[in-house]
C-alpha cells in the first residue's frame, strides 16, 4: 500500500489542471486588486494624473500580490531570502499579464481615466478589466503550472 501523502495541487511535468490554474489565478488576483484599488483609490483621492496614479496601482499590485505568496510561502518555513525567490518566481509572469490587461482596460474604455470614485464608470471599467485580466491569465498560469513555472514554484514549497 502507497503511503506517500497524496498531493492534489502538484502535477508531473506537462500537465496542470484548469482548477489548480484557477486557483492560482484568484490567488493572484486577490493581491492585484486589493493594490491596485488602492492605488486608484489614493491617486484619484488626490487628484493626482493618470500616470501616476496608475503607476503607484500597478507598484501596490505587485506588492499585494508578491507579499500573498512571500506569506504563504514564509508560514511553510523557508527562509525570508528563499521565500523572496519564490514569490517572485511565482508572481512575476502572473501579476504582469494581469496588471497589462487590466491597464488596458481601463485606459481604453473612454472616460474611465477622468472617472471619479464616486462614478460607476470608475469601478464598471476597473472590475470589468480584472475579469477580462482573470480569463486571460488563468490560461497563462495554467501553461506555466504544466511547465514546473509560476505556482508551481510555490506548491513545491507546501
Amino acid at each position: 500500500m502507497d503511503h506517500t501523502p497524496h498531493h492534489p495541487e502538484r502535477h508531473p511535468r506537462g500537465t496542470a489542471s484548469w482548477g489548480t490554474a484557477v486557483k492560482a489565478t484568484l490567488h493572484c488576483l486577490t493581491g492585484c486588486a486589493i493594490g491596485e484599488i488602492l492605488g486608484m483609490v489614493i491617486g484619484t483621492a488626490l487628484a493626482w494624473g493618470d500616470l501616476p496614479t496608475m503607476v503607484l496601482a500597478i507598484g501596490l499590485a505587485f506588492l499585494f500580490g508578491y507579499s500573498f505568496t512571500l506569506f504563504a510561502v514564509l508560514r511553510a518555513g523557508l527562509g525570508l531570502k528563499a521565500a523572496i525567490k519564490v514569490a517572485l518566481a511565482a508572481d512575476t509572469v502572473s501579476i504582469a499579464v494581469m496588471e497589462l490587461v487590466d491597464n488596458a482596460i481601463i485606459a481604453l474604455t473612454p472616460g474611465a481615466l477622468e472617472a471619479h470614485l464616486t462614478d460607476g464608470l470608475f469601478w464598471s471599467a476597473l472590475l470589468g478589466g480584472f475579469a477580462v485580466a482573470f480569463l486571460i491569465t488563468t490560461p497563462v498560469n495554467k501553461w506555466m503550472i504544466g511547465r514546473g513555472k509560476g505556482h508551481a514554484v510555490v506548491h513545491a514549497h507546501h
